[in-house]
């Protein structure tokens, strides 16, 4: 696990790079997004590049990480319409290129098995973005998740539904309750995740996440079986951590050559 300590807008950058890396080298690469505030400036980035260097999706595809169930196909902050809104109208995929879980259908438990199937059948994630919790969850995998677990349907935790009530103008009852979900082994099957996490309300997400013990009361941790992960935080989302001065001193001396 690479722990990259900087600025807001350089850890932005950074995650970028990476996926920009990919695409210049494989076209055809499977891209895994992430909703939250976390990859936003993620998106903003690969989209002036895209507009600017000629960065192109043409050939990419992309799976989601999670989706809400039952919010209308037209609402706002159903995820499939964030991603929508947020990157994949502002590059150039090709229609149907990025698939999420379908939150809306009659049969979720088959929903998720054909969502599993579709990731497999597509060669798996190479990049995915990923963001964290204040309670340690990836994606919406909460405390007590298997650390074994596939896409499935999941009941939010309040905490969660709290932390969310801001995308619903800060009404806790138009949070739903359930969703569907990657599950954290479904995750770790990707071949390079890239968390972001920014703020001290992150900080002790982040210290568990880097330097605890792995856990299923924090789900993130299993991140650390993982062989390639790179963790990008600000000073305060670092400050709960014991190593910090280390990973500032490792990556400081980082080859030029290896990226992330």
């Amino acid at each position: 696990m690479e722990v990259v300590i900087a600025p807001g807008p350089a850890l932005a950058r950074l995650a970028a790079d990476a996926i920009e890396a990919l695409l210049r080298h494989r076209p055809d690469a499977v891209l895994g997004l992430a909703t939250g505030s976390s990859p936003l400036a993620v998106y903003d980035e690969l989209a002036r590049r895209h507009a600017e260097d000629g960065l192109s999706f043409a050939d990419a595809r992309a799976f989601m990480l999670d989706e809400y169930v039952g919010l209308p196909a037209g609402h706002p902050e159903r995820y499939r319409n964030v991603i929508d809104r947020e990157i994949a109208s502002r590059v150039d995929f090709a229609p149907d290129a990025v698939q999420g879980p379908d939150g809306l259908a009659a049969d979720l438990a088959d929903a998720c098995a054909q969502y599993e199937r579709a990731i497999a059948d597509a060669g798996g994630v190479d990049v995915q973005l990923l963001g964290i919790g204040t309670d340690g969850h990836v994606a919406f995998n909460e405390p007590g998740s298997s650390l074994a677990s596939r896409t499935r349907i999941k009941t939010l935790t309040r905490q969660t539904r709290e932390d969310n009530a801001r995308f619903f103008d800060g009404d806790l009852d138009q949070v739903p309750t359930h969703c569907l979900t990657q599950g954290l082994a479904t995750i770790m099957s990707a071949r390079h995740l890239v968390l972001l996490a920014t703020g001290r309300g992150k900080a002790e997400a982040v210290h568990q996440l880097v330097e605890g013990p792995v856990s299923a009361m924090w789900p993130a941790t299993i991140l650390q079986h993982h062989p390639h992960v790179t963790v990008l935080v600000d000073d305060a989302a670092a400050s709960r951590l014991q190593l910090a001065d280390y990973y500032r001193e490792t990556y400081a001396a980082k080859p030029a050559w290896q990226g992330l």
